[in-house]
């Protein structure tokens, strides 16, 4: 009957099927696909390094969601990790720096490694992608946010699994956007949700309703008024002052190839002693490894004087591996000060927990990779996963080494109580690794939306930048130019008090956001067409 009646309308279609489409035809879509999601994966690491132009992620975010909402499931998968390797490389290719020019690989193989690994984590976003494509229900409010909810579902996996590597995060984008003012109630990846969600709404009102239709005009409206009105609230205080103490921040400036040089060792060394006992601040902080040698191989008599030094008014945190090759050792931050001559060994302690792959540790089978890298010490123990804090002078100074501070969950951990949470961060990094490139500015902004997120202030005193002194806003108010030898004498403000974030997470960790993007799925299923 359906047949007949089609029929009689159109005559021309009585008794002829739609040709398939041709197969040329198919295949250059499909190319012209992956090519976008390859411009848009790239531009899509850009505002991590650059914030200025955050609303660049938006667009890209926008893009993808255009795409998968109109692909068959495995064609979202094939877009969705092409997007997610362009991005992941665009945004890490500074590892083939440290793979090649300091850990010695052959350049095609360092520029595999970064290539593998950014396909591996794209994998993640290849299958939410999927999931997206066959949950969509072609309502604009429900996929924006179900496209949402895929995304941050690929970026906590991103961060976690295997044990993470969140680099390049969407949310970093926006440390200097409107969305910024949600950092202390839902952290980084709850913003990377929300522009998730901003992006889509941008497009998929326009998918629904067809080119030009109101839905184009809803879906921009509504994402462009939620930008305005999160500019125009004003950030909560949920901290409140504690007390000022002035810093001096080191910035070594060695570069990475003479790090453990013999011949530059004593220079090295000379130089960090130097500027230790003649810093002028109540606090001072050299970057991680400014002394680069196990306690068995100083030079006699190099520690005394300056544990000496710092039982006065002044403190100390220095970065330096502890431990022995026989007993194992570990990438620490050794606390000086008055109070600290009745602890065991003399000195606070700090051990790095959140090694990183292969730099730090090995991870199973890959033992063959790392020895083929000249990495020095590079096969450390980790330390405890809630450490105490540096207590000085009211304060309590929370050490996070390199990388760690880009897992917030884990630093939200030492505010479970409240007795013990952290007044100020500190971070001690040595980046040199990477060289002049964007991870300078990319590990600054990470450690920016840590003080967003907390409320707290970051130092960063590290070998060859980013050496700043960022507020509880996550604004920097004192810095070092990169790549030069220098001291930064500056004054941070301690806060206490906790933001939303900051309770939540330090109770549950990420499952609260697991469990929305799950909710968001569900909540798809009854919805399901039966056509």
């Amino acid at each position: 009957m359906v047949r007949d009646r089609a029929s009689a309308k159109d005559p021309s279609n009585s008794g002829r099927r739609r040709a398939p489409r041709s197969t040329g035809s198919d295949s250059l879509l499909l190319g012209l696909d992956i090519f976008l999601a390859l411009l848009l994966g790239a531009a899509h690491a850009l505002p991590t390094a650059y914030p200025a132009v955050w609303w660049l992620q938006l667009l890209c975010a926008a893009g993808l969601a255009w795409q998968v909402s109109r692909a068959s499931p495995a064609r979202a998968a094939l877009v969705g990790w092409v997007f997610a390797t362009a991005w992941g490389v665009a945004g890490t290719w500074w590892l083939y720096v440290s793979m090649h020019q300091y850990g010695g690989l052959p350049a095609w193989m360092s520029a595999a490694a970064v290539l593998a690994l950014n396909a591996f984590l794209g994998l993640y976003l290849a299958a939410t992608m999927a999931v997206f494509a066959r949950l969509r229900r072609h309502r604009a409010l429900l996929d924006a946010l179900l496209f949402a909810a895929c995304w941050m579902l690929a970026e906590l996996a991103r961060g976690v699994i295997f044990t993470g590597f969140p680099w390049a995060a969407s949310g970093y984008a926006h440390v200097d956007s409107p969305v910024a003012n949600l950092a202390p109630w839902i952290g980084v990846y709850g913003i990377g949700f929300v522009c998730a969600a901003l992006g889509a709404g941008l497009v998929l009102g326009m998918r629904v309703a067809g080119r030009g239709g109101a839905g184009a005009v809803l879906g921009f409206g509504v994402s462009a008024t939620a930008l305005v009105a999160l500019a125009l609230i004003k950030p909560v205080p949920f901290t409140r002052a504690t007390g000022t103490l002035s810093v001096t921040l080191l910035q070594s400036n060695v570069p990475q190839d003479q790090k453990f040089a013999e011949t530059a060792l004593p220079q090295t060394l000379e130089w960090a002693q130097r500027q230790l006992l003649a810093a002028k601040g109540e606090l001072v902080v050299g970057p991680e490894t400014v002394v680069p040698l196990l306690p068995e191989q100083l030079p006699a008599n190099y520690w005394k004087p300056l544990a000496l030094h710092f039982q006065g008014s002044q403190a100390a945190l220095i970065g330096r591996p502890l431990g022995s090759f026989e007993a194992g050792y570990t990438n620490s931050v050794v606390g000086v000060s008055s109070d600290t001559v009745k602890w065991p060994g003399g000195w606070y302690r700090y051990d790095k927990h959140h090694l990183v792959p292969f730099g730090e540790f090995i991870p199973t089978g890959f033992r063959w990779f790392t020895q083929m890298m000249n990495i020095p010490l590079g096969d450390f123990s980790r330390g405890p996963r809630v450490p105490p804090s540096f207590a000085f002078k009211g304060e309590r100074i929370a050490p996070n080494i390199c990388y760690e501070d880009l897992f917030g969950e884990e630093l939200a951990a030492r505010f479970l109580d409240m007795n013990e949470a952290p007044t100020i961060f500190a971070n001690m990094s040595n980046i040199a690794w990477f060289g002049d490139t964007i991870a300078v500015s990319q590990h600054q902004i990470i450690s920016r939306m840590r003080s967003l997120e907390f409320q707290r202030p970051m130092l960063r005193a590290t070998n060859t930048g980013a050496t700043v002194v960022i507020d509880h806003h996550g604004v920097v108010t004192h810095s070092l130019p990169p790549f030069t030898q220098g001291v930064l004498d500056a004054k941070v403000e301690g806060r206490q008090g906790l933001t939303p974030y900051a309770w939540w997470a330090s109770r549950y960790g990420l499952w609260p956001l697991l469990a929305v993007a799950l909710i968001l799925m569900l909540m798809t299923l009854p919805l399901r067409r039966k056509d």
